[in-house]
């Protein structure tokens, strides 16, 4: 609501399933098409396929058919688009209208003659800021996590299948949570800086990157551990000690103001002097909705560390002599002086 008076906006129209959960607490299935609308007097308008939602945080909550005798329509998009323009229809004093322009359908904008306005950078920037019922569900995803890392150094051994592993390791996610999950990546291939499970064994002396990635109703967990097939090498040691230095130093200085790029610059002449390896990729970034959000610890962008974020840090170091590398990621909570370890469980290579 400020950041529609700041805006000067008379109504915020959100078509994408992460912004309309935002808003108004349901989570649709993929397919689907909803929409949700609020206007300035704090009246939320909620179009959800097919049936009212059991509970939503909105005021009126309309219907459209997302499927017919169970075939999903095709057309559902114009579908709720039309009941929504229906349900504004007599509404006086709409001028100006915050839209995605990123994926705002037209069906929504040719049926509107009013100016209209990107609401996406600061529905971005609000969502940096994680609720505690947005918490809740980000823990219960990194419990999974969890467990899947527990199964991990339970199973990894030489001749085990990357395959295998992913299933057991999707199953154990699954049982955590008590629940189908709204998402699952990331990395599960051995002796490689990541990808896909791959129809491949596992093989003595190498390393096997898990970047985990489970989603728990909409919210995402992302860290990352590296286990050894075996017993690891000296190498493989000194790599996995010069990566683990980076968390304390993170973890003493990490505030609200402080700049993700510098910090980034920061790490990357901490692995620069390392006996082994190079570091290739971000340093991380802001997690929830969407895998990858704000701040972005990263030297393309330059953002500060708020109250509220939820954020990774995953130092890594590759080279062929590791066997292919290792990486380590923690998530973290930014408190108002500090921040919070949120993946506090084992990053030992066995």
């Amino acid at each position: 609501m400020e950041v529609m008076q700041q805006l000067e906006l008379d109504l915020v129209v959100v078509s994408q399933l992460d912004h309309v959960q935002y808003l108004a607490a349901p989570r649709f299935a993929w397919w689907s098409a909803p929409l949700a609308a609020l206007n300035s007097e704090g009246q939320l308008t909620l179009v959800a396929p097919n049936i009212a939602p059991d509970a939503a945080a909105a005021d009126k909550v309309l219907t459209y058919e997302a499927q017919w005798m169970s075939t999903i329509r095709n057309e559902q998009r114009q579908a709720s688009a039309d009941v929504l323009l229906d349900a504004l229809k007599g509404a006086t004093g709409l001028q100006r209208v915050g839209v995605e322009f990123s994926s705002c359908p037209p069906y929504l904008t040719e049926g509107m003659d009013v100016d209209f306005v990107d609401i996406e950078p600061a529905l971005f920037q609000l969502r940096r800021r994680k609720e505690q019922d947005e918490l809740a569900m980000i823990r219960r995803a990194i419990a999974a996590t969890r467990r899947m890392y527990e199964l991990a150094r339970e199973i990894v051994e030489p001749g085990v299948n990357e395959l295998d592993v992913y299933g057991q390791l999707r199953a154990a996610a699954v049982l955590e949570v008590g629940e189908m999950l709204t998402g699952f990546g990331n990395d599960f291939q051995c002796c490689s800086p990541g990808g896909p499970p791959r129809d491949r064994k596992a093989q003595a002396g190498e390393l096997y990157i898990f970047d985990l990635g489970p989603g728990y109703r909409g919210y995402f967990a992302d860290n990352c551990r590296t286990i050894a097939v075996d017993d690891p090498s000296d190498e493989q040691m000194a790599a996995w000690e010069q990566i683990a230095a980076v968390f304390p130093h993170v973890e003493r200085t990490v505030k609200p103001g402080q700049s993700a790029k510098e910090l980034y610059a920061f790490v990357f002449e901490m692995l620069k002097s390392a006996p082994i390896g190079t570091f290739t990729h971000h340093l991380g970034h802001g997690m929830g909705l969407f895998p990858h959000e704000p701040p972005h610890l990263n030297p393309k962008w330059d953002e500060c560390f708020e109250e509220g974020d939820v954020f990774t840090v995953e130092p890594g170091l590759y080279d062929e002599r590791l066997k292919a590398g290792i990486r380590i990621e923690h998530n973290y909570l930014v408190t108002g002086d500090g921040v919070e370890l949120l993946t506090d469980f084992p990053i030992g290579l066995n």
